[in-house]
């Protein structure tokens, strides 16, 4: 992936190589959907950096997803990885407004904690 300036991106490059280690097949196979996550350095919707996380065929990229994508969340760099590490309860995020979901609500609840592998050091 190319380079970012976000701690996400750490984040994601490290489940990109998880998915592609087969460990993907598990997580694919549980959850099935392609979300697309935008991003933003420090206020919502601001420099947004795109990533597209296709847990269909286990595939974690930059930029947008081509097609359609289950479910898009919107995001702050910091509230990402809070809700990623589990340090943040997604539906917290959302009802307080830390997070914007656009799409299949069935689809955004299968975005959880468990789906990223549990990172050493962010």
């Amino acid at each position: 992936m190319e380079k970012s300036n976000l701690k996400s991106a750490e984040l994601l490059e490290q489940m990109r190589i998880h998915l592609a280690s087969g460990a993907g097949k598990e997580i694919a196979e549980k959850v099935g959907f392609v979300y697309q996550l935008n991003i933003s350095p420090k206020r919502l919707g601001v420099d947004e950096e795109v990533f597209a996380v296709d847990l269909k065929k286990g595939v974690v990229s930059k930029g947008p997803y081509e097609g359609k994508p289950d479910a898009t969340f919107c995001f702050t760099d910091d509230d990402f990885i809070a809700i990623s590490s589990g340090k943040l309860n997604p539906q917290m995020a959302f009802i307080t407004g830390k997070m914007k979901i656009k799409g299949s609500m069935s689809a955004a609840l299968k975005f959880t904690p468990d789906i990223f592998p549990k990172a050493s050091k962010l």
